[in-house]
């Protein structure tokens, strides 16, 4: 959360997130081998185009979040953002 604080604080504007903590029961989750990084508290998808995704994107290396999703294209645009360690995951990928 402090992490998160810190980006927004550098961001300068609000930041709609459009998915935070899921439970592992959640539809998303549930899909899964096992519960991924929103089911351990440590992400969130923020609402974001054009520009404005850019430069999150940007900050959001520069402050070390550890894994970085990107979806930018058609409906429901979105940066995902963690800081879960370790793992044979990606550290940033596409949608």
């Amino acid at each position: 959360m402090n992490k998160l604080q810190a980006l927004r604080s550098a961001y300068g504007k609000p930041m709609t997130i459009t998915s935070g903590y899921r439970c592992s029961k959640h539809p998303i989750e549930a899909k899964k081998a096992k519960p991924g990084a929103h089911a351990s508290g440590c992400a969130c998808d923020i609402a974001v185009v054009g520009a404005d995704a850019h430069r999150l994107l940007k900050l959001a290396f520069q402050m070390g979040f550890t894994g970085i999703g990107v979806q930018q294209k058609g409906n429901g645009r979105f940066i995902h953002l963690d800081t879960l360690e370790g793992g044979l995951r990606p550290s940033v990928w596409s949608y």
